[in-house]
């Protein structure tokens, strides 16, 4: 059994992230993975689990939080490019 290293909860379903630097990270549930790994909103500060939106290396987790953003001088672009 492996121990999640956010909970500490010994787990026989554990399961393994690995980062792209090589790092190697090890949860129990996707609720830890998400708590220890996902970006935080600049504008909301709730944890980006979905797609979100990345301006000039902030993230948002939605395009009404880029556009908020925006409006202070940022321009906010979605996946696809539009504003």
């Amino acid at each position: 059994m492996a121990q999640c290293e956010v909970c500490g909860n010994d787990y026989a379903m554990t399961f393994e992230i690995r980062t792209t630097g090589g790092g190697v990270h090890t949860f129990d549930s996707f609720e830890c993975a998400i708590h220890r790994m996902a970006p935080i909103c600049e504008h909301c500060s709730c944890k980006v689990v979905g797609h979100g939106i990345e301006v000039d290396g902030r993230f948002y987790c939605c395009a009404h939080c880029a556009r908020q953003m925006s409006e202070h001088g940022l321009e906010a672009r979605d996946a696809v490019g539009a504003t």
